[in-house]
C-alpha cells in the first residue's frame, strides 16, 4: 500500500511538472508572455479594482488570487459567477477590470458577467485554455493556457488545470507588484498580524528607548561602566563621544578579554570595542535578527546619524514572534 501511494504521488508530480514546463514555454517563447504583459498594463492603467470571477474549482483559485492581488498592492475583489447574476454584478464598476477564470471558457455561470462587461465596456481578461471559446472571444485579453493532462486518472478532477491557473495568476500578481515598486514596508501595511506581520515589524517598533540606554561618555573609569551594565541589564554599555556619537561598546566579552586586578581603574576607552556593529531604526526586524544571529551578537544599539536612539536584545525579537 505505501509503495502504491508513493508511486501515485510521483505520477502526479510528473504530470504537473510537464504542465509547468508547458506554461514556461508558452510565456517565454509563445503568445502567453505577450498576453501577460498586455493584461498587466491593462490592470495597471485601471482606475478601479481588479474583479476576479470564477465558479467551482476555478472559483476557489480565483478567491486565492484576489487575496494575493489585494495584499500586494493591486486592489482586488472576488465575485462568484453565480452570485453575480443575483445582485453581485453591482460590485463591478465601469473603472474596474475583470479577471475571469474558466478552464473550458464555456462556464455557463459567467455568461451574465461577460454580457455585463460588454454592456458597460468593462475590460475583461480571460484565464482559460479554451481557444475560440465564448470567454476567449469576449475577452479584451486572453491568457491562453496550454491544454494539459489532469493528474486525476479519470481526467475529470481539476488538478493540473487549477495549478496552471494559480501559477499564471501568481505570476501576474508578482509582475504587478514589481511594476508598482511595492516594498516590504508597503507589504507590512496589509499584513500587520501573525508571524508575517512580526517579521515585517521595524526595529524601532521593538527597541528600548533612550531612557533605557546604557551609555557613558569617553574617559570614564571602568568602575562606572560596570555599574551601568549591571543597572540597565543588557550586558553592555555604549561609549559616546562629546558630540553624542556612539564610538564604542563594552560587552561581557570585552570584560573577559581585559580581566586583570586593575580593570576597574582603567578607562572605558582602553577596554571598549571601537566602531561597534549597530542597526538603523528603519530596518525590518527579520533582517536585524538575521544580522545578529549570523554575527552571534546578543544586543545591538539602534543608531541614527551615528547617535544611539535605542537598544534591542535578541530576546525582544523572539518575544515578538519574529524568529
Amino acid at each position: 500500500m505505501p509503495d502504491k501511494i508513493i508511486a501515485s504521488a510521483l505520477r502526479t508530480l510528473d504530470i504537473t511538472g510537464t504542465a509547468i514546463d508547458a506554461v514556461r514555454t508558452a510565456i517565454g517563447a509563445g503568445p502567453l508572455g505577450a498576453a501577460l504583459a498586455e493584461a498587466a498594463q491593462l490592470i495597471l492603467g485601471a482606475k478601479g479594482r481588479l474583479i476576479v470571477v470564477g465558479v467551482g474549482k476555478s472559483g476557489h483559485i480565483g478567491r486565492k488570487l484576489a487575496a494575493t492581488f489585494a495584499s500586494t498592492g493591486t486592489p482586488a475583489y472576488f465575485v462568484h459567477g453565480a452570485e453575480a447574476s443575483h445582485g453581485d454584478l453591482g460590485m463591478i464598476g465601469e473603472d474596474d477590470v475583470i479577471l475571469a477564470l474558466s478552464w473550458s471558457g464555456e462556464t455557463a455561470e459567467l455568461a451574465d458577467i461577460v454580457t455585463y462587461s460588454k454592456r458597460f465596456d468593462v475590460p475583461l481578461v480571460a484565464l482559460t485554455s479554451g481557444a475560440g471559446s465564448t470567454l476567449d472571444k469576449a475577452a479584451s485579453v486572453t491568457l491562453l493556457l496550454p491544454k494539459v493532462q489532469e493528474a486525476c486518472p479519470n481526467g475529470l478532477a481539476p488538478t493540473t488545470s487549477t495549478l496552471l491557473q494559480l501559477m499564471v495568476g501568481d505570476a501576474l500578481a508578482v509582475a504587478l507588484l514589481e511594476e508598482k515598486g511595492f516594498s516590504p514596508t508597503d507589504f507590512r501595511v496589509f499584513h500587520p498580524g501573525g508571524k508575517l506581520g512580526a517579521q515585517l515589524t521595524l526595529v524601532r517598533d521593538l527597541m528600548h528607548g533612550a531612557e533605557h540606554l546604557p551609555l557613558l561618555p569617553e574617559g570614564r573609569p571602568m568602575s562606572e561602566a560596570l555599574m551601568v551594565m549591571t543597572a540597565r541589564g543588557f550586558g553592555v554599555v555604549g561609549i559616546t563621544a562629546p558630540d553624542g556619537r556612539l564610538v564604542g561598546v563594552i560587552s561581557d566579552g570585552d570584560l573577559r578579554r581585559h580581566m586583570s586586578p586593575d580593570l576597574t581603574a582603567k578607562t572605558v576607552d582602553a577596554v571598549m570595542t571601537r566602531a561597534p556593529k549597530t542597526v538603523a531604526p528603519t530596518v525590518m526586524a527579520s533582517e536585524a535578527l538575521d544580522f545578529m544571529q549570523t554575527r552571534k551578537i546578543g544586543v545591538l544599539f539602534v543608531v541614527e546619524d551615528g547617535r544611539p536612539l535605542g537598544i534591542v536584545h535578541v530576546l525582544d525579537f523572539l518575544r515578538a514572534g519574529v524568529a
